[in-house]
């Protein structure tokens, strides 16, 4: 559905972003991390036509983002960062518009269910400006929504919110996302985890990463740690013999630290290994990189 390469944008000697290349496939949430000035939402303008690349090319469901745009832009939703609203317009009124502008034969119909999708139901009769950030930015994913989109891209769609709100919106992303692609920047770390079936890391213009959270937690660290816990004392000899294991520590309390390489999962050896040894295993858990650690890692410096 979405489909980058070499994608560059250059602004004098500044490239703000450089040479990266991703797929997006239909039915999958892409979560779009990075610091600050990384080049998330210049990558998100570019697909949405809203400015052009300097280099390299990009597609949306087959069609060119530079000469073929108003392709692009019918099958593409955009919430910008800054949700850009007429804060005097009634919510319904503000729909309507939106359908109008689209094109929409079905105005009403349409717009009943928009609002409908995204809770607007009691808030639909109000003026925008009078609306919570909550409400404002289920107002602008309506409108991204209006004209059944492929493509949604959401930028920041979250900020701001409490978590009350936070808990409805992703629950909404996600119903999105089971039909569409859905192209999402956050710096939300919980987020990703609840939402994303992958996560590209942009840095300083380049892509440092691409690939599912269980992948990059583990490519990160470069090892697994399990940690295991016995009825009785087990001997560390036991224990640094069972295959992939590299060292075995004692913690207290009867528990062990294990590590091994970060492609070998050794906890079928250890279940093996404890039986063998008539060891009674209480408990084994496998200890992996937060999401924040493996961000800081990918971006330091």
């Amino acid at each position: 559905m979405v489909n980058v390469q070499n994608l560059t944008k250059i602004y004098g000697t500044q490239r703000a972003v450089n040479s990266i290349s991703f797929e997006a496939k239909k039915g999958e949430i892409l979560g779009f991390l990075g610091p600050n000035g990384a080049g998330k939402t210049t990558t998100m303008k570019i697909l949405t036509g809203f400015i052009p690349q300097s280099e390299g090319k990009a597609e949306v469901c087959g069609y060119d983002v530079e000469t073929e745009s108003m392709e692009v832009r019918k099958r593409i939703g955009y919430l910008p960062e800054h949700n850009p609203l007429y804060k005097d317009m009634y919510v319904r009124e503000y729909l309507d518009f939106v359908a109008g502008v689209h094109g929409i034969k079905k105005k009403k119909q349409r717009v009943a269910e928009m609002v409908e999708m995204t809770g607007l139901t009691r808030e639909q009769n109000k003026h925008i400006g009078a609306l919570s950030k909550g409400y404002r930015q289920r107002v602008g994913l309506a409108q991204a929504m209006m004209h059944d989109p492929e493509v949604l891209i959401l930028d920041e769609p979250t900020s701001g919110l409490d978590p009350n709100q936070l808990a409805e919106i992703r629950s909404l992303i996600k119903n999105i996302g089971t039909e569409r692609t859905v192209i999402f920047s956050t710096h939300i770390m919980q987020e990703v985890q609840a939402l994303c079936n992958r996560v590209l890391i942009i840095n300083k213009g380049n892509l440092v990463a691409d690939d599912s959270i269980e992948t990059l937690q583990q490519k990160v660290s470069g090892e697994r740690i399990v940690t295991v816990e016995f009825a009785e004392k087990a001997p560390l000899s036991l224990l640094n013999a069972i295959k992939g294991v590299k060292k075995a520590a004692e913690l207290k309390d009867k528990k062990y630290r294990l590590y091994a390489k970060g492609e070998t999962d050794i906890r079928p050896a250890v279940f093996r290994a404890a039986v063998s040894n008539n060891l009674t295993l209480l408990g084994m858990q496998q200890e992996v990189n937060s999401v924040e650690d493996v961000f800081r890692s990918l971006t330091k410096g």
